[in-house]
Formats: structure tokens, C-alpha cells, sequence
């Protein structure tokens, strides 16, 4: 199983997505041990004392594809999930500084919960809207209308550089507003169209 993600994929103005299309995508990974599936998730302490949550829909892709066309990428999506894409923020900063790697700022453990998957039929992938609370308070919300790489251009950009196979998971990009840092004790829950599929707490 690959797990990868975009960064930077949403606006809060619709009128901004076809400019920021021109930028660079960057995709990074996460490894197969840093899944929390709805669980409860350990904070990190011995590692970091910098945590930072951002909500994000996860797409599971259901068939192997190399160089898939845009026309067909989104047959490529078999479920979809939320999860949360954690970084450990001082850890990010010190590879940025030594142009070091990511991994062990978005890889350790419990770095990706997520919720139960949905089949993909049950939604229509230009319209939906997902949102995080944290200790019932609403930090994050939007709506895949506000994507600036929609998921079948993150399909086709991936399967440029590596074959895409069944069981694959693909973070989509959080909203650009809300991300911030989580603590100890705090209650995460993110729900897809009002329907609530992550509960968990971080202890």
C-alpha cells in the first residue's frame, strides 16, 4: 500500500483555482504504519511537542493504472474516507533547514488516522462537503469545489511517476483556512456531508 498526499490543494475563492493551477504540485508520503483506523491516537510527546492537524478526503483507489488519462481517472476511485493529515511541525521545520526529508515529520505513527471507507458511488466527487470540529467547536470545513487539483488530476499527475494499485490511499488537500496545532486530551470529529465517520480522541 502507498499512501501519498497533495499539499496546497484548496482556495476559499473560487475565482483563484484556474491561476493557482499554474503552480507546482508537490505530493509527499506517509508509510502504511502511520494509519490509526477510527481509533484513538497516542500523541507523539517523545517526538514533538508541535502537532498540526488539517482535515483531508482520503480517496482509495480500486485498479492498477500507469499514464491514466483525466477522462478516466475518477473510475480509478473505489471508496473514500476522512482522515487527518498530522505533522509534526518542529520536525518539518528542521528538514526544510537541512533540505533533509519529510518522513519522519508525516510518517511516525498514528500520523494518518482515518475513518471506515464509503463506496464512491454514494457521492458526487465535485460536491462534497466535509468538515473537522475539536472539542465540538468547527476548525475546518469546505467543499471539493474548492479544490484546485480535482482528485482525477492528482490520479493522472501521480501516475506520470508510479503505477497506481488496488488498496492505494491518496490525501486530497485540506481547506485553506483552519489548520492548527492539536494537544493532548483534545476530541476530533470530522464528518462528510453531515454525516459523521472519524470520532476519536488524541490521549
Amino acid at each position: 500500500m502507498k499512501i501519498l498526499g497533495i499539499g496546497s490543494n484548496y482556495v476559499t475563492d473560487l475565482k483563484d483555482i484556474e491561476e493557482k493551477k499554474k503552480g507546482k504540485k508537490f505530493i509527499f508520503s506517509k508509510p502504511e504504519s502511520s494509519l490509526a483506523i477510527n481509533r484513538d491516537v497516542a500523541y507523539p510527546s517523545e517526538i514533538t511537542n508541535e502537532l498540526i492537524y488539517e482535515v483531508e478526503l482520503v480517496v482509495k483507489i480500486g485498479k492498477e493504472g500507469k499514464n491514466i488519462t483525466k477522462e478516466d481517472a475518477n473510475t480509478y476511485i473505489s471508496e473514500i474516507a476522512v482522515g487527518i493529515d498530522y505533522t509534526a511541525t518542529d520536525i518539518l521545520k528542521n528538514a526544510r533547514e537541512t533540505k533533509h526529508p519529510w518522513e519522519f515529520a508525516k510518517g511516525f505513527d498514528g500520523a494518518a488516522p482515518i475513518s471506515s471507507f464509503k463506496p464512491v458511488s454514494n457521492y458526487n466527487l465535485a460536491d462534497i462537503d466535509f468538515d473537522l470540529k475539536i472539542n465540538g467547536v468547527e476548525k475546518q470545513k469546505s467543499n471539493t469545489a474548492y479544490m484546485i487539483n480535482d482528485f482525477a488530476d492528482i490520479i493522472v499527475f501521480i501516475s506520470k511517476y508510479m503505477t497506481l494499485q488496488p488498496g492505494d490511499l491518496i490525501f486530497t488537500g485540506t481547506p485553506s483556512l483552519g489548520k492548527g496545532e492539536i494537544f493532548k486530551g483534545d476530541h476530533l470529529q470530522c464528518s462528510v456531508n453531515g454525516e459523521l465517520l472519524l470520532d476519536f480522541k488524541m490521549i
